[in-house]
């Protein structure tokens, strides 16, 4: 039974594989049957493996003690039900949007075998599983923002390429010595290195969890190595950029919390230089990301000035090793994973329909695609905080545990930063929704008339507004699972 586990990870690779070397089709609708099969069957199996099995499985050895070891627990479970919903929905919208991108059959073959590989991300067992799969997670997805195959597509690339290489490597250090000096490399809430071998090795562990820290925090865009991001997420195609910025990223949230909670320990890290520097490196990135997004005129390009702060918003409350925050942040996942692809996917159709790039362009469009902008409208509404949406329930906690932590200056800190933040996001987002509904009585808006797309991109953005509302009504669904969690890697007894 247990052999499940690896049918959800491998079925989409080895599809993905197949149709990046088959020959093209011989009609468009022969490729999108292959595609959305393969989404949904995967889909099966992954939602079959989070709620069936329990037992783990090793593929193989790397060595005589590194297993390729896949066993879901609690924060798999999780990760993987966000990825498998938003990649399948994602999936489909790209059926319309892509009718007017080149090489098809190359982009559904790559999104096909990153799906698999984020799969195997999240039921991954051990530190040597995860880190292998977060290294094929930068690489098969680089074909993505490089679809495009123009200038600017090839320079992002390869900044994410550097950047991901830089920060995976950094990582690295520290996988060496957590596999020298633990005692196991499968995931354990509260470490797996005895407390004797932290408190004789002080200094090295609190600089190799650093490295840690800052080479995961690439992937979620934290400051000072988030340049990559703002330029790699707009010059993909729009569902690329939605996934990109709502799935991607969170691989490396995923391997912070491991690693944190999971190898090292919070116990070890509470209250020390390595706390205290995580913490002003996440405010310093919601803040800046916000006021950079405040400023940027192109809106794919202002959202993922936005996903760089919302990120960070995740990662504060992971670095305040408090229980409540740390359920804010996880519960934030979910919210901004939904949220942010909403978003992106949104800023696709209206480019998808009308070709308008830029904010100031949108002036008028709710009078032809009103059920896209009312969309748009909600997510944002969760993004910035505003009850009954998604956004308020994570950011309410993340600000009553940074309270309640009582760490000098951070614990009121925090919470300021976070509401500046929702301000500047209230101040970026809603003018579209302004503008685009209330142009004003004289201006002419009829070049918008007819442009609502089709039910393949309506369907997976109601989709996604809906849920945004629904787990902001319904939060203890998430909370409660999320909260046991918290409590058991942080020894809350």
């Amino acid at each position: 039974m247990e052999d499940m586990l690896l049918v959800p990870v491998f079925f989409p690779i080895l599809a993905g594989t197949v149709l990046l070397i088959k020959k093209e089709y011989q009609n468009r609708s022969s490729l999108l049957l292959y595609v959305g099969g393969t989404l949904l069957i995967t889909g099966a199996f992954a939602l079959y493996a989070i709620f069936g099995i329990t037992d783990g499985v090793t593929l193989f050895y790397l060595t005589d003690t590194f297993p390729v070891y896949f066993k879901l627990d609690t924060l798999g479970r999780y990760f993987s039900f966000l990825f498998t919903v938003v990649w399948i929905l994602a999936g489909f919208f790209s059926f319309e949007y892509m009718k007017k991108e080149q090489k098809e059959k190359r982009y559904f073959g790559f999104y096909l075998i990153v799906f698999g590989v984020l799969l195997g991300l999240d039921f991954a067992g051990n530190l040597i599983t995860m880190y292998l799969f977060y290294e094929f997670m930068t690489l098969t997805s680089l074909p993505l923002v490089l679809h495009t195959q123009t200038k600017e597509a090839v320079m992002a690339g390869l900044r994410y390429l550097f950047f991901s290489f830089a920060g995976a490597y950094m990582a690295l250090f520290g996988v060496y010595f957590i596999c020298r000096y633990g005692t196991t490399l499968t995931f354990t809430a509260g470490g797996v290195i005895p407390a004797a071998v932290l408190q004789e090795h002080r200094t090295l562990f609190l600089v190799v969890t650093m490295c840690m820290l800052i080479g995961f925090g690439v992937k979620a865009g934290m400051f000072p190595l988030h340049a990559w991001l703002p330029a790699a997420h707009p010059v993909a195609p729009g569902p690329a950029s939605a996934v990109l910025s709502g799935i991607i990223v969170k691989g490396g949230v995923l391997a912070l919390i491991r690693v944190v909670y999971q190898m090292i320990g919070a116990d070890f890290l509470r209250g020390t230089w390595v706390q205290t520097a995580w913490m002003t490196l996440a405010l310093i990135t919601v803040f800046m990301g916000s006021m950079l997004a405040f400023r940027e005129p192109v809106l794919k390009k202002r959202l993922a000035y936005s996903t760089v702060s919302q990120l960070s918003y995740i990662l504060f409350g992971l670095a305040v090793l408090q229980p409540q925050a740390l359920t804010g942040a996880l519960l934030h996942v979910s919210a901004h994973a939904f949220i942010k692809v909403a978003l992106f996917l949104c800023a696709s159709a209206v480019i998808y329909r009308t070709g308008c790039k830029r904010v100031e362009e949108l002036r008028g469009i709710g009078k032809g695609m009103p059920v896209t902008l009312w969309c748009y409208t909600i997510v944002s509404l969760g993004l910035i905080g505003i009850p009954p949406a998604s956004g308020f329930i994570s950011k309410w906690s993340l600000a009553a545990g940074s309270l309640a932590s009582g760490i000098p200056v951070f614990s009121w800190l925090g919470p300021v930063v976070l509401l500046v933040s929702a301000l500047l996001t209230a101040g970026y987002l809603l003018p579209v929704t302004m503008q685009g509904f209330f142009p004003g009585e004289e201006y002419d808006a009829s070049r918008f008339a007819g442009k609502e797309p089709s039910y393949w991109m309506l369907v997976p953005l109601l989709a996604l507004a809906v849920v945004t509302v629904w787990i902001g009504l319904f939060p203890n669904m998430w909370t409660d699972g999320l909260s046991a969690f918290a409590d058991q890697v942080l020894k809350v007894m």
